[in-house]
């Protein structure tokens, strides 16, 4: 058996792509070779869903994992860290920075894209990673603070939502505190009035499905459900309404190559398993 026949083999008898493969490809899909993509406190998803876009469509993007700078395409295996200032990473850097030097100076940019997470996400896009509860002072639960994600929502032209938990108090009507601010409560021209950059999230993606906002009350709506998802499951899982389309798409999940590359050379450690 030649080589290509084993790897066709191979991708016929591998599982079904996961919750989280899916939500990894579909942030693949929508990014753009020369963008240049922060995934952020490392995390798993958005992590791969950089990588895999890097390395099959994105020579040119740059990608920022841990706090380097990194060409990563001839990589045959990259390695996950724990902690967003790992220095191993340096030895794929074409660039380094310390955190602070990061921070200091950062500017707008408009190819950039973000992923933000929260404890809460609510129908108008605003993320909560303050805490839980209807007291600051007092919370039930206190998340790890807004970590960046204010100015880093602001400051690149592209962002997304991303949670790996779908049930209605992840995803709820109104954010108990606002460290992101996505739409507010949908007022006209709110991002506008606030000088910020860009126009503001473009997608919720859920291990169920993916949202993305109505152009004019910029409220969540359904835009795709992943292979296998009931809208029934959607609807008793989210904590807002939202609206339906009447042909309802399906996530575009990963190819059997782009699932061979996130299993052998970006998640090998099976996090998204």
């Amino acid at each position: 058996m030649s080589i290509l026949e084993a790897e066709a083999t191979e991708s016929t008898t591998a599982p079904a792509a996961t919750a989280k493969e899916i939500m990894a490809a579909t942030i693949a899909h929508g990014l753009r070779d020369g963008q240049w993509v922060e995934v952020g406190a490392n995390l798993p998803v958005p992590r791969a869903g950089a990588l895999l876009a890097h390395l099959t469509h994105g020579p040119n993007m740059t990608v920022m994992i841990a706090m380097t700078k990194a060409y990563l395409r001839d990589e045959p295996v990259i390695d996950e860290f724990e902690f967003i200032t790992d220095v191993r990473a340096m030895r794929w850097a074409e660039a380094y920075y310390q955190h602070d030097q990061l921070l200091n100076n950062q500017r707008h940019r408009p190819n950039g894209v973000f992923f933000c997470g929260g404890l809460q996400v609510d129908a108008y896009g605003n993320s909560n990673l303050i805490g839980i509860g209807d007291d600051y002072e007092r919370l039930k639960f206190r998340g790890p603070g807004g970590i960046g994600t204010c100015n880093a929502t602001i400051q690149v032209g592209t962002w997304h939502l991303v949670t790996t938990a779908h049930n209605p108090r992840t995803l709820v009507e109104k954010v108990d505190f606002i460290s992101a601010l996505g739409y507010g409560r949908g007022e006209p021209g709110l991002r506008e009035s606030l000088g910020l950059q860009n126009s503001g999230p473009s997608s919720i993606i859920t291990p169920l499905c993916v949202f993305d906002f109505d152009e004019l009350t910029h409220r969540a709506r359904l835009k795709s459900l992943h292979a296998g998802v009931a809208l029934q499951t959607v609807v008793e899982n989210t904590g807002f309404e939202f609206d339906v389309p009447a042909e309802i798409p399906e996530t575009d999940g990963p190819t059997p190559s782009e699932l061979q590359i996130l299993r052998t050379r970006i998640d090998a450690g099976g996090a998204l398993r």
